[in-house]
């Protein structure tokens, strides 16, 4: 995305322009400024551009207008405000359209990672339906509920649809284990079923802890 520059009005950049050479010098005060023929040829615009040019600089007191002589140069530390007065609105604008492009880039961003997101999820489900022997796991902290109960006293598979066909209990991993084995805090349940049976292990061992909380 290209930069987007901070556009302001010519006769206003003009303005800004004489402002600068006031400061600078090269307009001493109490110097005239011919607008219809200096200031459109030094500044290659129209006469109407150098006169709005001129009225801006006016309304702030740089210049005055004297009537029948001319526009006279009538304030440099007023030019040297006007000037700090316009860079911070430049950089102001600046600011914020850089932060409008931040934030383009982020919803970017984010909807590419929402994209991502939705491929990996059904890529998963995919995966899950394809090779429904590949077991998910659930890990039981001290807090969970029934601790101490064998597989067969929580009859697992009736309550949720779900087969154990491994416990990891510390170092030794227990392959299909048998009905009298009991799961303690620590263990981590190997299992296989549907989305559901995930749902339904998870609420055997920690629904309640969720309830109460």
């Amino acid at each position: 995305m290209s930069k987007k520059e901070v556009a302001f009005p010519r006769y206003q950049q003009i303005a800004v322009a004489i402002a600068e050479r006031i400061v600078d010098g090269k307009y001493p005060i109490g110097s005239k400024i011919y607008a219809r023929s200096t200031l459109a040829s030094n500044f290659n615009v129209s006469p109407e551009t150098a006169r709005k040019a001129i009225n801006v600089l006016v309304d702030l007191e740089i210049m005055e207008v004297r009537h029948g002589s001319g526009a006279f140069i009538s304030s440099k530390e007023k030019a040297q405000q006007f000037l700090e007065t316009y860079k911070n609105v430049n950089s102001l604008q600046d600011l914020k359209s850089k932060l409008h492009q931040s934030i383009q880039r982020q919803e970017e961003e984010f909807a590419n990672f929402s994209q991502l997101l939705n491929q990996l999820l059904s890529r998963t489900k995919d995966v899950q339906q394809r090779f429904p022997f590949n077991p998910y796991e659930l890990q039981l902290s001290a807090d969970a509920i029934n601790l101490g109960k064998s597989i067969n006293e929580l009859n697992i598979w009736h309550s949720t649809g779900a087969t154990i066909v491994a416990v990891q209990q510390g170092d030794q991993l227990l392959i299909s284990p048998g009905p009298y084995t009991k799961l303690e805090a620590g263990n981590t349940i190997y299992f296989v079923g549907n989305e559901l049976s995930v749902g339904l292990m998870h609420n055997l061992f920690f629904n309640e802890i969720e309830t109460n909380k």
